[in-house]
């Protein structure tokens, strides 16, 4: 063999981009399974995200606030528009819906406990009340949800807030998942259903097949809580412009948004990766279309999906969202995808600790996204609220020194103009400029042309429709 040769063999083409590994795993284990793929967490993909945004701070051209002497508030009033008692939070952050069945009793009962400390609500999720949640949760939202799982109008009326469960930004426009092997007898109790078998949300609610059904139905929830407390819709973020001008109609306090980032503790892996809309991109719209009806100082504007720290918490704000939930985050605050003493991630599941996504399984080794009653002790409740409250106060806490760099004394008053984008992509979906420009991809060109079309109508107008020709 020549050396020619022997240099020819040992050199490769390179690597497909299209079919890379992940991809030829994928098809040989749907091969093997005849079916699509379930799994928990959120997107893998790569999509835009708050890293492509920055925050302008302050220097000569702004007057800065100071951390040690002046104040910057944190807040947060949900639902004033009907609601006799509006939901009044002490900081811009809640812990989401995340159902008891998806989560262990004692990871609720430690969300609950720590979301307290902090000031703060958390949201039963799907299949009902479990008391010991309402019990140490001081604001509590309950989630009406497609299927009507555990349902309990009691239980409705010892609500702070209700929120009716339209989609979710990881699948929208389906219904929950809830594998069998975490349905024991107490969840399926709960829901009136078979237990060990899987549990699956119809995609859409029975009582209304339009936005005339559901204004009926949110009239029948208001009636029942005697006007006291504010009702919340919340969305996948999709079609999302057409989508809450539509919700806005309807009559709701809140309007959540839920972007593709969101995660889910059991879900299709194919929805998960190709549907809905990045979180950044979904804000401006939604805030352009209740500015569209006449309703963006009435109906505030809750999202949520793939926050992680108190810049992305900020950048939400700066958009336009006047509070924000968190789910992912707050699991992993509690304590999961974290080495445990004893657990064999890499041998059980074939990932790292950090890579943990198999919340589906029941298997979690911290205790936190199962039933298993021995993995359930590893979640020790006062230690798991202490750490979700230390959590939430920190993520404020950069909230804080990031609204204070801008020159806020108030959270809230964070605004797009605080913002810049580092990608034409997150400029053009944030509506925010590329940095160093005053170029928004999209927004520029139409203003443009909306210049252009108003001196050519005065140059008409001017020569009075005539021609020297």
């Amino acid at each position: 063999m020549t050396d020619e040769m022997a240099s020819s063999e040992s050199m490769g083409l390179g690597k497909s981009r299209i079919f890379t590994p992940e991809v030829i795993n994928d098809i040989h284990v749907k091969a093997d399974l005849g079916r699509y793929r379930m799994r928990g967490g959120g997107i893998f993909k790569k999509i835009p995200h708050w890293d492509e945004l920055v925050f302008l701070p302050g220097t000569l051209t702004r007057f800065v606030i100071e951390g040690y002497r002046e104040k910057c508030t944190t807040k947060t009033v949900l639902g004033s528009r009907f609601a006799k008692n509006p939901l009044v939070l002490d900081i811009p952050i809640y812990i989401t819906g995340m159902s008891f069945g998806a989560l262990s009793l004692e990871a609720k009962m430690a969300l609950a406990k720590g979301a307290s400390m902090a000031g703060t609500a958390t949201c039963s999720g799907e299949g009902g009340m479990i008391p010991p949640e309402r019990d140490f949760s001081t604001k509590w939202y309950y989630q009406v949800i497609q299927s009507r799982y555990g349902f309990n109008p009691h239980h409705l009326m010892l609500a702070d807030a209700v929120e009716f469960f339209i989609g979710q930004g990881c699948k929208v426009g389906m219904g929950g998942h809830l594998m069998g092997q975490k349905v024991t007898e107490q969840v399926a109790e709960m829901r009136s259903l078979p237990a060990g078998i899987d549990q699956r949300s119809p995609a859409r609610h029975p009582d209304w097949l339009g936005p005339d059904d559901l204004s009926l139905k949110i009239q029948e929830v208001r009636e029942a809580t005697d006007y006291q407390v504010p009702i919340q819709l919340k969305l996948g973020a999709s079609r999302v412009y057409d989508d809450v001008r539509m919700a806005a109609k309807c009559g709701p306090d809140v309007i959540f948004l839920d972007g593709a980032e969101g995660g889910t503790g059991a879900g299709p892996h194919i929805a998960t990766e190709e549907t809905g809309i990045p979180l950044l991109a979904a804000i401006p719209e939604a805030r352009r279309a209740l500015e569209d009806v006449g309703l963006a100082d009435e109906i505030d504007l809750v999202v949520a999906g793939g926050i992680r720290n108190g810049g992305d918490v900020a950048k939400c704000i700066a958009l336009g969202a006047d509070a924000i939930a968190i789910g992912s985050a707050a699991l992993m605050a509690l304590g999961s995808n974290k080495e445990v003493e004893g657990a064999d991630y890499q041998g059980t599941f074939g990932v790292s600790a950090a890579e943990f996504y198999h919340w589906h399984t029941g298997k979690d080794p911290a205790g936190i996204t199962t039933q298993d009653p021995e993995l359930r002790k590893r979640l020790d409740v006062d230690e798991g609220a202490t750490r979700v409250y230390n959590f939430l106060h920190t993520l404020t806490l950069e909230v804080q020194m990031l609204a204070r760099a801008c020159g806020k004394t108030d959270v809230h008053s964070l605004e797009p103009e605080d913002l810049a984008a580092l990608t034409t992509e997150a400029s053009a979906m944030a509506r925010v400029p590329l940095a160093g420009t005053s170029y928004i991809p999209g927004v520029t060109e139409s203003q443009t042309l909306e210049e252009i079309k108003t001196l050519l109508a005065k140059h008409v107008a001017n020569d009075g429709g005539g021609s020297d020709v």
